[in-house]
This record gives C-alpha cells, structure tokens and sequence, in this order.
C-alpha cells in the first residue's frame, strides 16, 4: 500500500521536468533556424560593386591611325556664342606670286623637255626649249640693228670731227646725231623683244623659264608637238604658301571684319587657326555669296592648293556666352546627348546638357570644360565602335 503511493508521488516532477525539456528544445532549434536564414541571404547576396567602377564611362580604344584613316577631327572646345559662329565652305587657294602660269612666247615645235610633273625647279630655270622661226626673226632683227648702231654711231664721230675742222656744216652732224638716237633706240628694241622671249644661244629656239621657285603640278607640253603663243605649258606653284578662301551670304558681310579668328578643318580631319584678312564688299553675280579671304598662323598643316575646306568663322559682334562646339560632334547615346571626349588610349563618351543649336554649331551648358578635346567632324563613326564593343561583350 505504502509503495504505490510513492509511485504516484513521482509523476508531477517527471511531468515538469518533461516540459522543461521540451521548451529548451524548442527554442535552441528556433535560435538555430533563424541564425541559418540571417546567414543564407548574406552569403546569396552578390558581391558590392564599386561605385567608381559603375560611374566610370568605358573608353573607346581607337588608334591614331584609324583617325586618319576615318578622318575623324579633334578640336577643343571653345568658348562662345551661337550668334558669334559662321559656318561656311570654302577651298584652298594658292597665295599671289606663289603659283605661275608658264605659257609659251612663240608658235613653234618642242625640242626639249627638262623636268617632269611633281620635280622641284628652281626660279629662272629652264623648264623646256621650243624651236621656232620667230626665234631666228628675232636674232636677225638683233644682229640688224646692233650693226645699224654702229654705223650711226661712225658716221657721228666722222660729221663730229668735219664740223671741228670748218668743212661740214651744222646741220649735218645734227642729222647724224638724230640718226645714231633712232639706232639706238632700234638695238634697245631688238635686244629688249629677244630677252623676253628667252631666245637662246642657239638662234633658233626659245627657252619656257620658270619665273618662281616651287613644285610642278601641271604639264601640258609634249615632245615634239606644236604649240601656239599663249598657250599654257607648265603650272609651278609653292606647296607652304596657301590661303582659304570662304564664300558666306550677303547677310553674314557685316557681320565679318578684318582681323577676325577662324577655324579652318580640311580634309585631313586637323584643326586649323585663321585670321580674317578682308572680306569683298559684294556677292557674286553667279554663286550670291561674298568671298571672306583668311590667312593661316603658323605653317599649312598639310592644306594643299585646290582642296575643299570647312570654315567656321568666330565673329566679334556676337557674345561668348557659353561652351560651343559643332553640332556633328553631339551624339545621342540612349536617348542622351554625349561628346566623345580625347583620352589616351581613345575616346570616352561624355554626357552633355545641350543648349541652343544653329548654324551647325552646338552649346553646351554642362558637362565639359573649355579646351577639351573632342571628336567632331564624323563623330558618329566613334559611336559606331561603342556600340560594335559592347555587342561583342
């Protein structure tokens, strides 16, 4: 009797102690859990990426060799206004007394040629002899009137010398200086037309000299081909003495003086300084354009007599009141104006608040600074290799 009661007894401790268990096991696996689903989604989660390296525009790699090749330009970023920029067309023309016609004097045959297209000559320096009948005529002419001198030249000492000793009268030995004055005057003549037509030693052919130092760019002449007065046989021209000569409206004269800067972009994609060196009063009848000649600083950069050129002529009557640059130089990347900026390797595409457009020439609010260097002229082709690289990534 007395031990079931002690069994009985026992039953409520082992019942706390039950629960006691039970609540501990409970909560160390609930630490637990939590701990793991704290720990999963740190170690799930990517690794930070920098903020520089998000930020940071990727560069275009792009050689200097494949800028001129593509004739991509770089020019800096300049400051002004869209009111102060004229953009124009214009050529390469050649300075005055830096290019000669050389045209042959006398009809005749060519019976020699010295020097050939693209040779250097020197001046005074004898490009081609042409055989002619006139030639001859000439030193004939020379030779009369050089003998007739000197008969007039004797028959005046000889009247001198008789009007001394009483025999001759006055009258003729004034005869006979009236006729060694008209001698005179014939050899000068004689001598005069031979020199100009550059007949040589030969007496039978004249020589086509070439009155300026310089590059032959033109031959017309062929051996032993007949040539008429006047006609042009050679054209010899200095390769460093241009000028650029742009056409701009009648409303645009005004606008324009002497002394003002310009940008000169010839085909070669290279940026030239200009200054305005006069400006004609009138339009042509025919193109209705007046003509603004610049003269070059520094040397030619390559420009060459002939070529077309793009002109942008930066007037003093307008405000610098921002950034410019010209309007093929703006790219739109994704909905966003961007400039490709020069680095060393390449170029980095920019983002830019983008003003005013007129005239071909872009203002820029923000985004880059006043002397950047920046791709312009076929700017597109740069976004061409942006978007060539990042397909292929």
């Amino acid at each position: 009797m007395i031990e079931p009661r002690r069994q009985s007894s026992h039953w409520p401790l082992t019942g706390l102690l039950v629960a006691i268990a039970a609540a501990l096991g409970f909560g160390v696996a609930h630490w637990s859990d939590t701990k793991k689903a704290a720990a999963m989604p740190a170690a799930s989660a990517p690794a930070p990426v920098a903020k520089s390296e998000e930020s940071a525009p990727a560069v275009i790699k792009i050689p200097a060799e494949y800028l001129k090749a593509a004739n991509i330009a770089v020019e800096p970023v300049a400051n002004g206004g869209i009111a102060a920029e004229i953009l124009a067309s214009g050529s390469v023309t050649a300075l005055p007394n830096s290019e000669a016609v050389i045209i042959a004097r006398v009809p005749g045959t060519v019976g020699r040629i010295n020097h050939r297209l693209g040779e250097t000559v020197h001046a005074g320096e004898t490009l081609a002899l042409v055989e002619s009948l006139e030639a001859a005529t000439m030193v004939a002419d020379r030779s009369s009137a050089q003998a007739k001198l000197e008969l007039a030249r004797k028959n005046r000492q000889r009247e001198a010398s008789l009007f001394e000793q009483g025999v001759s009268p006055r009258q003729d030995l004034e005869t006979a200086q009236a006729a060694l004055a008209v001698a005179e005057a014939d050899a000068r003549r004689a001598q005069s037309v031979a020199a100009a037509a550059r007949v040589g030693s030969d007496g039978k052919s004249v020589a086509v000299v070439s009155p300026i130092s310089g590059k032959i760019t033109a031959e017309t002449v062929t051996l032993g081909a007949y040539v008429q007065p006047q006609a042009e046989l050679f054209r010899v021209a200095r390769a460093d003495a241009v000028q650029v000569e742009a056409q701009v409206s009648a409303a645009d004269i005004k606008r324009i003086a002497p002394g003002d800067s310009a940008t000169i972009i010839a085909a070669g994609g290279t940026p030239v300084n200009a200054v305005v060196h006069a400006v004609t009063p009138t339009v042509n009848g025919e193109t209705r354009a007046a003509t603004v000649v610049l003269t070059l600083q520094g040397n030619a950069h390559g420009l060459v007599a002939g070529e077309g050129a793009q002109v942008r002529l930066h007037a003093k009557g307008g405000t610098a009141s921002g950034l410019i640059v010209p309007e093929d130089a703006v790219q739109n990347i994704d909905g966003r104006d961007v400039l490709f900026v020069r680095t060393a390797d390449g170029f980095r595409p920019q983002p830019v608040l983008v003003g005013a457009r007129s005239g071909g020439v872009a203002q820029i609010v923000s985004g880059v600074q006043a002397g950047d260097q920046v791709a312009t002229r076929n700017a597109f082709l740069v976004k061409a290799d942006m978007i060539k690289e990042n397909k292929e990534e």
